[in-house]
């Protein structure tokens, strides 16, 4: 997911408009927006390439790859909806300027809404640094450390603007991986990412 300069997103994971206002939103505000979701019926997600679906691996795979892009780039947003279930939750979460904690929780369509437009105006990439899995019959969570970029070229280089956790929520249902919920968070001067989840990257 993504730290912006006032605000959080995903893959970004992780990944806005929204954060921004996010950041200095009264709690009222918030509140309203909770309960406008919660009013919105979800959508049935497109039906989703196999290989994106049939394993841990390869659903964390297809988040990261489908949110990023250079500038300019459109993303395959259908692709990104079919990975969730319908009632899923896209949670970035951190503290505000002043040090009080704050967060937002959209659905997968308002993510695509707030956060798409500018992945695809200013370029945006993440890669998978780290995994811990966690699994049980056919639930799992996995944490993720990730990696931000603004080009691929800063990608390839290895210059990352933003390093920080997702915490994604996944389900098996017999035939296929969905994502469940991903909730994330920057890493921060006085919240360092622990060594255990930073591996090779230590």
């Amino acid at each position: 997911m993504r730290r912006m300069r006032d605000g959080w997103m995903m893959g970004g994971v992780v990944a806005l408009a929204a954060a921004g206002a996010w950041a200095v939103a009264p709690a009222s505000a918030v509140a309203q927006e909770a309960d406008d979701m919660a009013a919105e019926a979800p959508m049935a997600p497109p039906e989703a390439n196999p290989a994106d679906v049939e394993s841990i691996d390869a659903i964390m795979t297809a988040v990261y790859d489908v949110i990023s892009g250079d500038a300019g780039e459109a993303r395959d947003w259908d692709r990104f909806r079919s990975l969730f279930i319908p009632e899923a939750r896209l949670i970035p979460t951190g503290r505000r300027p002043d040090g009080t904690h704050g967060h937002l929780v959209w659905t997968p369509e308002q993510y695509v809404a707030q956060a798409g437009p500018q992945l695809e105006q200013g370029g945006f990439f993440e890669d998978e640094a780290h995994r811990v899995v966690e699994r049980w019959a056919d639930i799992a969570h996995v944490f993720s450390t990730y990696n931000s970029y603004r080009t691929s070229a800063d990608m390839e280089a290895g210059n990352h603007f933003q390093r920080g956790i997702n915490s994604f929520q996944l389900m098996y249902d017999g035939t296929r991986w969905w994502v469940v919920t991903i909730m994330w968070e920057a890493e921060a001067p006085n919240r360092p990412i622990d060594e255990k989840y930073l591996g090779d990257e230590m």
